[in-house]
């Protein structure tokens, strides 16, 4: 099953969107997700830390700065 990761950061109106989009998708579909802070790490606040939210699905990029939902639903159901 894949795992989604919404890479986010504290004040960003896009991450807010961004996770309840990706919640909603994922409570569908039955896939787990997480959010972690962008600005926790260095190394992550160096890759995505302009570009986000960035969705990740199984540690991969899948897009950012906003959810593609078809984009995403097809990858989480192979459909990809």
């Amino acid at each position: 099953m894949p795992q989604v990761t919404v890479m986010s950061r504290e004040g960003c109106s896009a991450c807010v969107r961004a996770e309840q989009d990706v919640e909603r998708i994922c409570g569908e579909l039955g896939v787990p997700w997480s959010v972690s802070d962008v600005d926790a790490d260095p190394e992550w606040r160096a890759e995505y830390g302009d570009r986000v939210p960035v969705i990740l699905v199984d540690g991969r990029e899948h897009g950012y700065w906003s959810v593609d939902e078809d984009r995403l639903r097809a990858e989480l159901t192979g459909r990809a």
